[in-house]
């Protein structure tokens, strides 16, 4: 061969090897890659080609999927519908083909659509006998009755969360949000899917209805976190007892400054016992207590608690906040929920269950299992401690205290016959210099003849239309808890 041929043979054996390195390139190291990209068509036909499968509550379905009106533009046979959108999509999430999905719609997309790897002997199975691709179904914790209880208490209240787990596993019985939105308003890839997000978007709807409230939306939690203060005394040997009297002067000025930190009104609070304190809500008391245990204990306890730390749901909760490096006045203020102390709806309710299920804190979850077409169970979920924040001897203690805030003091709306509740109210400032109406909370558990204590509930309203003397965590927010915890404890019987 002459020396032209043979550069010619080698130059075109070079470019059948590059193509044949290029194509293994795509076959199996960007495979996957391609398979998800969110741009690859083929991806998003097959999505849609069939129905999803179904978030189910309560043994029953929440979603749905309608087939299309085929127009010859829309090539995405099946759209996603939701039966209660409103009230359960803080739960669900939404599946658009125009938007994409999010939360258990988004994490779950493998099982829904029937593309997951633990579905192959499934899917196999159904290629071989020429049934089509199913999707599996997602088990959720939710109780519908409390959701709906949930729901419905922040109808009319402006903007607000609710969440309650059972305290004993860490299942989310309920997780609302209000304003909230209806996921089956843009689930297709129509002008109407497109103008009906574009009027949920926070920059054309400033009460942000697509925001999770109960999740991702951090409040002072004003006084609800003296609960978590008087576990880091018990915790840490400041007092031994609910009924011991503390060394707290009336007025009490904060380490460092001239500031005197107010109680609210004209309440028992000087040297008041720490039942005393928490029934009347003494901020000099619960302020003084941080300030003396000092920023390190403090944030030690709160992340006990789960502060500081981001939970999963599976889906993301967003991080509560304690501060580090916080001077004793500083950490006072911190320590009667405001200053820099935010924290989720889900994060108080939390601290709720801890205390109630005798110190133990179980991980937050909101999946039970996850299921084939065929309804055969391929994962379950199994409940996990997540942390210790306190003994059980000073979660009894601690139980005690809580009762008579609800027995005699700021939680009297809370009240069960013949069920014993523990709770804590709580009046969080808001703007700048407190110049808008404040946020009310409330937390507490129901502990039932039995012993048990099958909920603990978060509660937090933003009501920007009442009256500001008409707002307070008794008024407002504990009624709320009090239908929850009333709907989780009737449909156990």
């Amino acid at each position: 061969m002459n020396k032209p041929l043979r550069r010619i043979a080698i130059f075109c054996g070079l470019l059948v090897l590059t193509l044949l390195i290029r194509d293994n390139w795509l076959q199996y190291v960007k495979a996957d890659s391609l398979k998800d990209d969110q741009n690859n068509r083929r991806v998003t036909i097959a999505r849609y080609s069939t129905p999803r499968g179904d978030i189910i509550v309560d043994g029953s379905p929440v979603t749905g999927s309608d087939e299309n009106k085929r127009n010859g533009l829309n090539d995405l046979k099946y759209k996603r519908t939701y039966k209660n959108g409103p009230m359960w999509a803080p739960v669900t999430g939404y599946a658009s083909q125009a938007f994409g999905a999010n939360q258990l719609e988004s994490i779950e997309d493998g099982i829904l659509t029937g593309n997951d790897d633990r579905l192959f002997f499934r899917n196999t199975l159904d290629m071989i006998t020429g049934k089509p691709r199913q999707g599996g179904n997602v088990v959720t914790t939710l109780n519908a009755a409390a959701q709906k209880a949930a729901y419905n208490g922040l109808k009319g209240r402006g903007k607000g969360a609710v969440v309650a787990l059972e305290p004993s596993t860490g299942k989310i019985l309920a997780l609302a949000s209000f304003p909230s939105y209806d996921p089956s308003a843009f689930a297709g890839n129509s002008n109407d899917d497109a103008a009906a997000w574009k009027k949920l978007q926070k920059k054309y709807n400033p009460d942000d209805p697509m925001l999770n409230r109960a999740l991702r939306e951090t409040y002072p939690p004003g006084s609800t976190f003296k609960v978590v203060t008087a576990a880091a005394a018990l915790e840490n040997g400041l007092y031994s007892s609910a009924d011991q009297k503390t060394k707290t002067p009336l007025p009490w000025t904060m380490p460092g400054t001239t500031t005197e930190l107010k109680n609210e009104g004209n309440i028992p609070c000087e040297d008041a016992t720490m039942r005393i304190a928490l029934r009347y809500s003494c901020n000099t008391v619960f302020g003084k207590i941080g300030s003396d245990l000092g920023n390190d204990k403090m944030l030690a306890e709160a992340k006990k608690f789960g502060f500081d730390a981001e939970q999963f749901t599976p889906v993301r909760s967003s991080a509560s906040v304690f501060s580090d490096n916080m001077n004793p006045s500083q950490t006072a203020l911190s320590s009667i929920g405001q200053y820099n102390t935010a924290a989720t709806p889900l994060q108080m309710a939390m601290v709720a269950s801890a205390v109630a299920n005798n110190g133990k804190l179980m991980k937050p979850y909101m999946v039970d299992k996850l299921q084939s077409s065929t309804l055969d169970t391929i994962a379950q979920t199994d409940p996990e401690e997540l942390s210790q924040p306190l003994s059980s001897e000073n979660a009894q203690i601690l139980q005690s205290m809580m009762e008579t805030v609800v027995k005699d003091g700021t939680g009297k709306n809370a009240q069960i016959s013949g069920v014993t509740v523990g709770g804590k109210t709580g009046t969080a400032q808001h703007g700048v210099a407190n110049s808008e109406n404040p946020y009310a909370w409330f937390i507490s558990y129901a502990k039932v003849s039995d012993g048990s204590t099958p909920v603990a509930v978060a509660v937090v309203v933003e009501d920007q239309h009442a009256n500001r003397g008409d707002i307070s965590g008794g008024g407002l927010a504990a009624p709320i808890a009090k239908s929850v915890m009333e709907a989780v404890i009737d449909s156990k019987k």
